[in-house]
C-alpha cells in the first residue's frame, strides 16, 4: 500500500531536511510536528530515516570495535607482518570512529536515542512504588 503526503508543500520541506525538525526553534516546529503526527507517509519516512541513522551508528560502532579487537589479536600473536596488520587495524578503527562521529553530528540520531531512553525511564519510574518515587532526587523526576 503506497501512501502519499497529505500536504505536498510541507512534505517537500520535510523531505529536504531528511524529516529532521530537531534543529528548529520550538515556535517554528508546530506545523511540522502536527503534519508528522497526521501524515502517515511523512511519519513513516521520518521513522525510516532515523532507523537508517541509528543502524549506521551501530554498524560503525561494531566495526570500530572489531578493528580494535583485530589490532589486539595482531599484537598478541605478532605474526610476520605485524606492523602492516597493526596499521591496517588502526586505520580501520580510525575510519569507523570518524564515520560514527559524522553520523552522530550530522543526524539527530543521538537525540532520538536520548528521547527513547527518557521515555523508557519515565515508564519505569511510573511503575515504582510511591515511597521510592518520593525519595528520588528532583532532577530525576
Amino acid at each position: 500500500m503506497k501512501t502519499t503526503c497529505s500536504d505536498k508543500v510541507i512534505g517537500d520541506i520535510l523531505a529536504g531536511w531528511r524529516y529532521d525538525i530537531s534543529g528548529l526553534a520550538p515556535e517554528m516546529r508546530g506545523d511540522y510536528e502536527q503534519h508528522l503526527a497526521e501524515c502517515v507517509h511523512c511519519h513513516s519516512r521520518q521513522v525510516l530515516h532515523r532507523t537508517i541513522d541509528i543502524v549506521l551508528m551501530i554498524v560503525a560502532t561494531v566495526s570500530a570495535i572489531m578493528f580494535l579487537v583485530a589490532f589486539g589479536a595482531v599484537r598478541h600473536y605478532s605474526p610476520r607482518h605485524a606492523l602492516v596488520l597493526e596499521l591496517i587495524a588502526l586505520a580501520g578503527f580510525l575510519f569507523f570512529s570518524i564515520v560514527w562521529l559524522v553520523v552522530a553530528v550530522a543526524t539527530p540520531a543521538p537525540v532520538v536515542v536520548a528521547d527513547v531512553a527518557r521515555i523508557q525511564a519515565r515508564k519505569i519510574q511510573d511503575r515504582l512504588p510511591r515511597e521510592i518515587r518520593e525519595r528520588l532526587p528532583q532532577g530525576l523526576k
